[in-house]
């Protein structure tokens, strides 16, 4: 009989934390896609990467998703059962409370498994794919991302560019429109230069790339004043600045868990701590849920569900508070995110043993009347 309930309380619990676990995914991934779709759109980002930075990025998402998925699960599934009185027969059959949080336990530590692998070993590779996407990006000029049909400002560049039209390849270019503002400080000087068509030239030397313009106009000009210089071109090149792309990543979030072992920088403590505490808190929501899940039937199934989602949410914003202290240094590494974990555990051993403590109470009163 324990091994059929077993099977069934896992299926009911894995059930529900699967469809959570989803439904949220889908939700943050859906708001971090159109996030990246518009950077796409206005050329700030090359829409070939698109995919890619959503796929690494996934790992990431789920570390923290997980566990409020199996937290939401345990409630929703077991609230169910209380709701349907299968609970009450299940105890009535000599199931006890600390069967069923054994019986919960187990495949939870499954998914702390699960987690600790995304934590410590996938969601840091899966940021250093991100970093070095974005480190390709940045090396990039403004042709490499530009938009036909769009005026662009490429970052870092006090310079707009508008192309009628672009190859698939982005090396030629037809009806060029650019307008620079000088650097120099205290200067409002503009060039505007117009081409019937421009293409990208890279020199063999340096491997500097210019975009060689062909059949225009320069005019140079200061706003607010009449005299504006004309200069016809038959070919007019424009030096492209690119960026270094760095080869070591130095975000902590992209290194390698061993990196960070014995480490004596409190930046690389705290994400170590942090990458340890995803996984750590799935036991202790798990004695958590359980006790939090017993409703009343006239209640119904979701008359916990709030207060479990704030209480995980203040556990959430008190690890991240916590982290970001012992990156500070505010708090000392020992103590670090450890006393967090250390008060939810309390929490979960009080509501466990409310209720065995209040029935002793209750049976004493009894005996003495």
């Amino acid at each position: 009989m324990p091994s059929i309930l077993f099977r069934y309380l896992a299926k009911e619990m894995l059930k529900v934390t699967f469809a959570v676990t989803g439904i949220v995914l889908l939700i943050i991934m859906s708001g971090r896609f159109v996030n990246y779709l518009a950077q796409a759109a206005n050329g700030s980002l090359n829409a070939d990467f698109l995919f890619a930075i959503m796929g690494y990025r996934m790992p990431e998402f789920l570390v923290m998703i997980i566990p409020l998925g199996l937290f939401l699960g345990i409630i929703m599934a077991y609230g169910r059962l209380y709701v349907e009185n299968e609970m009450t027969v299940m105890g009535a059959c000599g199931v006890s409370q600390g069967q069923l949080l054994r019986m919960t336990m187990i495949p939870a530590l499954g998914v702390m498994i699960v987690v600790a692998l995304l934590s410590t070993m996938v969601a840091p590779w899966g940021i250093k794919k991100v970093e070095t996407i974005l480190s390709q990006q940045d090396s990039m000029t403004e042709f490499d991302t530009l938009v036909p049909g769009r005026f662009q400002k490429f970052e870092g560049a006090n310079r707009v560019t508008y192309t009628e039209s672009l190859t698939d390849d982005n090396q030629l270019l037809e009806k060029v429109f650019i307008a620079h503002q000088s650097t120099d400080s205290g200067s409002s000087e503009m060039s505007l230069v117009l081409a019937e068509s421009g293409r990208i030239s890279t020199t063999e030397e340096a491997g500097q790339r210019y975009l060689i313009l062909t059949d225009g106009y320069r005019y140079d000009l200061t706003p607010g004043a009449q005299k504006v210089r004309v200069t016809q071109y038959e070919t007019y090149g424009i030096r492209m600045e690119e960026s270094a792309v760095a080869d070591e990543i130095s975000k902590e979030q992209a290194l390698p868990t061993e990196t960070l072992i014995g480490s004596d920088n409190t930046s690389y403590i705290a994400e170590l701590q942090w990458r340890i505490s995803l996984p750590l808190l799935i036991p202790i929501i798990v004695l958590l849920a359980v006790p939090l899940s017993k409703v009343n039937p006239r209640q119904g199934r979701f008359a916990k569900l709030l207060p479990g989602v704030l209480l995980y949410l203040l556990y959430l914003a008190l690890l991240i508070s916590a982290r970001g202290m012992v990156d500070d240094g505010r708090i000392s590494p020992q103590l670090g995110v450890w006393w967090v974990h250390g008060l939810y555990l309390l929490l979960g051993l009080i509501f466990y043993f409310q209720e065995p403590v209040q029935v002793m109470i209750a049976k004493r009163k009894a005996a003495h009347a």
